[in-house]
């Protein structure tokens, strides 16, 4: 359905965007996560036709951006990260214009109207002023003009930014039921955002692609995908550095924790499997040792984005 190839682009001296390649295919969400000023919201730019690219391709349901940005645009439902609302309309007025501007023809825009205004939950709204609403109505509005014309795509730019709460949840709601049947493409740097509505993931970190496929995927890239965390106490406490010799090589703990009352805290990296907690517990029962927790973490997307993006020394994630 999309197809990126090479994608460059400049603006002066700064690259923004650096040789991105990637591929969406139908009824997929892609979830674009990355740090501000990472280049999604550029490459979303491009994909709508809005901006074109220094260098490389971009192929929106088979139609060029470069060569034909116009078609490319009548294929696609665009939600930028303001959305351009007018106050003074009712909700049914500024779809009737949206639907005008999209050349939907005078005798179908009712339905397209009536069908947008079904998918975002937004019937019992038609007839109050946009300046009424709230924000979160505000981008059910915003979601409604950009499927009223019934795209195939659906590029939307940090949906849920701004939204308390509950409202986030029914906005994630909204996108993953459009993802049943549109391709979507969500820009957004919310790690939560990703996890609830996206089946694919691209990581993008200074312009480029830091990675790209499912969480799970991902995370097996990485040595050290599990890490076990055990909790000790008892009377043989002295010298445990020496004794953890016995675990193998592949089983030292990455850190060591003195907690209160002598106990210890112990932080293992593992490679996925049920043996390597066995381990662990019969290390520690051979050594006498009161175990008062063990705990097992999957390396979450959080994580990931840490380690890809260099974002943890920063404090921004």
């Amino acid at each position: 359905m999309i197809e990126v190839q090479g994608l460059t682009k400049r603006y002066g001296s700064i690259e923004a965007v650096k040789d991105v390649s990637f591929e969406v295919g139908t009824d997929q969400v892609l979830g674009f996560l990355g740090p501000n000023g990472a280049g999604k919201t550029t490459i979303m730019k491009i994909l709508t036709g809005y901006h074109f690219p220094t260098a490389g391709t971009a192929l929106v349901d088979g139609v060029s951006v470069q060569e034909d940005p116009v078609a490319v645009k009548k294929r696609i439902g665009y939600l930028p990260e303001s959305v351009p609302l007018y106050g003074d309309l009712t909700v049914d007025e500024y779809l009737s214009f949206i639907a005008g501007a999209r050349l939907i023809p005078v005798k179908e825009r009712k339905q397209a109207i009536q069908e947008s205004l079904a998918a975002c939950g937004l019937e019992q709204a038609a007839g109050k002023r946009i300046e009424t609403l709230s924000k979160g109505y505000k981008q059910r509005v915003g979601l409604a003009q950009a499927i009223v014309h019934d795209p195939p795509i659906l590029i939307l730019d940090e949906p849920t930014g701004g939204l308390d709460p509950n409202q986030i949840i029914e906005i994630r709601g909204l996108i993953k039921e459009l993802g049943k049947r549109k391709t979507v493409i969500l820009s957004t740097h919310i790690l939560q955002e990703v996890e609830a509505v996206c089946s694919q993931v691209l990581i993008i970190n200074e312009g480029r692609i830091a990675a790209q496929g499912t969480p799970e995927a991902i995370a097996g890239t990485f040595k050290g995908t599990d890490t076990w965390e055990l909790i000790l106490k008892g009377a043989g406490m002295q010298g445990i550095t020496e004794r953890l010799s016995g675990l193998g090589e592949d089983l030292k703990p990455a850190l060591l924790e003195t907690g209160p009352e002598g106990g210890i805290t112990l932080h293992f990296s593992v490679q996925s499997g049920e043996l390597d907690g066995e381990r662990i517990f019969d290390w520690a029962v051979s050594q006498g040792l009161k175990i008062l927790g063990m705990n097992r973490k999957k390396l979450s997307l959080e994580d990931i984005f840490v380690k890809l993006t260099g974002e943890h020394e920063e404090g921004h994630v």
